[in-house]
């Protein structure tokens, strides 16, 4: 548990499942920024017995409020080298957007992966025009690299992604 002043950041219990399924299948929660493909409860759960979400290549938190509520969901996962991870992350209510959630949630993973592993590179990738996603990135360090064009096939038509990425010199410095 990876635990801040405004959020915790959990692994999912069996408890949470039920409303974790239906948190992330809420089609509308999705905006213009998530693919409406999702996963079939049953998948999800049998998902769930196997591995809790958690592999070497993945490892998926929870976002939980003060209140105990989940309220977003963060990632990290393998990306094209074996030195980098990719980090992902949603939140599930756009009316909490604004509090520092996801910011804070995704400073707690970044200082996880540096503190615990030996990755050297963290990347981020997001919609140029996701403002919000944009600043989060910027907040927790990451610098923007170049636009990936038409990359993301999302809502029906496809996206540029901006690749952002922190490496861990980078966050060593920001720590001091």
């Amino acid at each position: 548990m990876l635990k801040g002043r405004n959020c915790t950041v959990r692994h999912l219990v069996t408890a949470d499942l039920n409303t974790f399924i239906a948190l992330v299948n809420d089609l509308p929660s999705r905006g213009d920024y998530f693919s409406t493909h999702f996963k079939s409860p049953e998948t999800m759960r049998r998902e769930f017995m196997q591995n809790s979400f958690v592999t070497e290549d993945s490892e998926l938190f929870v976002i939980e409020d003060a209140a105990h509520h989940i309220i977003g969901v963060i990632t990290h996962f393998k990306s094209r080298t074996p030195t980098t991870r990719e980090v992902g992350y949603r939140l599930f209510d756009e009316k909490l957007g604004g509090r520092g959630y996801v910011t804070e949630a995704c400073r707690l993973v970044v200082d996880y992966l540096f503190n615990v592993y030996q990755y050297h590179r963290l990347e981020l990738l997001t919609a140029p025009e996701n403002v919000a996603s944009v600043r989060i990135a910027q907040k927790c360090g990451f610098q923007a690299e170049g636009t990936l064009r038409q990359s993301f096939f999302i809502n029906g038509r496809y996206q540029d992604v901006t690749v952002f990425s922190l490496l861990r010199p980078e966050w060593e410095t920001r720590r001091l």
